[in-house]
């Protein structure tokens, strides 16, 4: 199947990075969210990147951002969704804000369209069955932020088709990134892997064992990580990395996902990170 309209869910980082990404590829793409303060702010953002990447890459900026800029169009109506090839949800994770969703995309897009989740720990196949077109249901997690990073895992529901694994892969490689399939399992295998991670630091944290700098120093320096896991926790967002945690807790049943209580009390203070302006560190 051939990709040409992407319609993308949600205006936060991860959705306007995709929106950019597919946009830069020469795709007509539709971002839809429910504030248009938050699509404003997007647009604005989307197109302050492209004129970044451009100016590194050597190019022009100014036409750079015109002929992405004219690919975008923002729209808080989701029937402006209905003649997308391709849909990729990128709003909050959480299992059954998901399932209405696509349920709605289900009932309004055309019937060959492939309906995607950026879900970073929710299972594929659960937000299938809330549509009648399981084949055409997989997971893109895209990596933040989107348009730098390359990885991006295709996370296969249970009924997911062949075809639809082909389309988002031959996708996923026309945005000069590398797909890796993933099984549905939770957390799959990034966040499966780094959530325990970064709630361990936030353990070694709360028990003393140093501070945030020093546990930050000591997983860049010893270990090669181009930032430290606090730095990253609050680069995701804590509210994010904690709801991933409750996922793999609840899911699996294993006491080694149980989140931290110093991350609870940190989502619970509102201190998220960057977007908040203070998390394991405080932010201008």
């Amino acid at each position: 199947m051939d990709i040409h309209k992407v319609g993308v869910i949600g205006a936060g980082t991860m959705g306007n990075g995709i929106a950019q990404v597919f946009a830069m590829s020469g795709r007509t793409v539709v971002l839809i969210d429910q504030d248009d303060a938050i699509l404003g702010g997007a647009v604005a953002r989307i197109e302050k990147s492209v004129r970044k990447i451009a100016e590194k890459k050597g190019g022009d900026a100014d036409a750079a951002a015109r002929s992405t800029m004219a690919r975008i169009t923002r729209s808080t109506d989701y029937e402006a969704l209905a003649d997308c090839d391709l849909v990729v949800e990128a709003i909050v994770e959480n299992a059954d804000v998901k399932r209405d969703v696509f349920a709605r995309l289900d009932g309004l897009c055309k019937p060959e369209a492939i309906l995607a989740s950026n879900t970073s720990s929710i299972s594929i196949t659960v937000i299938a069955a809330a549509t009648k077109r399981p084949g055409q249901v997989i997971g893109m997690h895209f990596m933040n932020p989107v348009p730098i990073m390359k990885l991006v895992e295709v996370i296969r529901g249970q009924l997911t088709s062949d075809e639809t694994m082909q389309a988002i892969t031959d996708a996923v490689d026309s945005l000069g990134k590398t797909a890796v399939e993933a099984n549905d399992y939770p957390g799959f295998v990034a966040n499966r892997i780094l959530m325990p991670m970064i709630n361990e630091a936030c353990f070694a944290l709360m028990e003393g064992v140093a501070d945030a700098r020093s546990i930050d120093e000591v997983m860049k320096l010893g270990c090669n990580h181009p930032m430290g896991p606090l730095t990253l926790a609050d680069f995701i967002g804590l509210d994010i990395c904690l709801s991933i945690l409750n996922v793999l807790h609840a899911e699996l049943g294993d006491p080694k996902y149980r989140p931290c209580p110093l991350l609870k009390r940190m989502v619970a203070a509102g201190l998220l990170g960057r977007k908040s302006g203070r998390g394991f560190y405080t932010y201008e």
